[in-house]
């Protein structure tokens, strides 16, 4: 069967390089890959070269991941943030990748208020260079468990207010199932995301009850708590014709022989999310 709307994440199959991935997508019909910036700073030929090999073995790159962390208790802190995401944006242009996904940063000893007026005022700061580079971010609201340190930006409703403050076409949001799933504005938020032409992507995964590891224990399709299926239904009925990519943290699946992992994967997404 072939997956030509389905992506991988580099990430989600940890253990192999980036070129053993692209070649094991492709092979399983797989038609997309969002590259994370390690497996791509770690091509021998460079990230340039990365790019065309993932494009020459017949694969669309949907992203590079990831940016963002934009907040700090000086400023120093945050001009170095917003320096280093130019560089991702620059590179993600080199790889050819459209979109880079962004985490926006918390900082503990300061509001979750104030880490979101820096986090607007970051994006700010890097959306002309995004435009001149061709390529658009997405806000991905993590789950509030990741409020501390990780993202002040927990909801949609989040996402939207950010984009509607810095007011960008380049700017919009990411939708992993793994944050958003127990919002119960969701789907009110995810038609607003598409009206707004701010429905960047969509991240496919499960939250497994009582996980082992608040990072690295989550779950595939279909083991755990989240309607994939009547998700993924709510962003296709809002207009999105993306890929729907699959975005895995697992000690456990890392583990394993990813060769057979892969395939678990397609079987649940068949499963699970179609």
């Amino acid at each position: 069967m072939s997956f030509e709307k389905l992506c991988l994440h580099t990430i989600t199959t940890k253990p192999w390089d980036l070129q053993t991935a692209v070649q094991k997508y492709s092979a399983a019909g797989i038609g997309g890959v969002s590259i994370w910036r390690d497996a791509a700073q770690g091509f021998s030929g460079g990230i340039k070269a990365a790019g065309e090999m993932t494009r020459s073995e017949g694969l669309e790159i949907v992203s590079y991941v990831r940016g963002g962390f934009f907040t700090g208790l000086d400023a120093a802190t945050r001009q170095v943030a917003i320096d280093e995401n130019k560089k991702l944006i620059d590179e993600a242009a080199e790889l050819g990748a459209p979109l880079i996904v962004l985490v926006c940063g918390a900082t503990p000893g300061q509001s979750l208020f104030t880490s979101r007026e820096q986090i607007a005022e970051g994006l700010a700061a890097v959306m002309p260079h995004a435009e001149a580079a061709g390529v658009k971010l997405g806000i991905e609201p993590l789950h509030p468990m990741y409020a501390d340190s990780r993202s002040a930006v927990s909801t949609m409703a989040q996402s939207n207010a950010l984009c509607d403050i810095v007011d960008h076409k380049n700017l919009g949001i990411t939708v992993d199932v793994f944050h958003v799933w127990w919002d119960d504005a969701l789907e009110a938020q995810i038609k607003l995301t598409a009206e707004k032409d701010r429905l960047f992507s969509f991240h496919l995964c499960d939250w497994k009850d009582q996980p082992e590891d608040m990072l690295n224990d989550r779950g595939l399709m279909g083991e755990g708590v989240i309607d994939n299926r009547g998700i993924r239904k709510m962003v296709v009925d809002a207009g999105f014709k993306g890929f729907d990519e699959v975005e895995i943290f697992s000690n456990r699946y890392w583990a394993m022989d990813q060769d057979e992992y892969l395939k678990m994967i397609t079987d649940a997404y068949q499963k699970h999310c179609i």
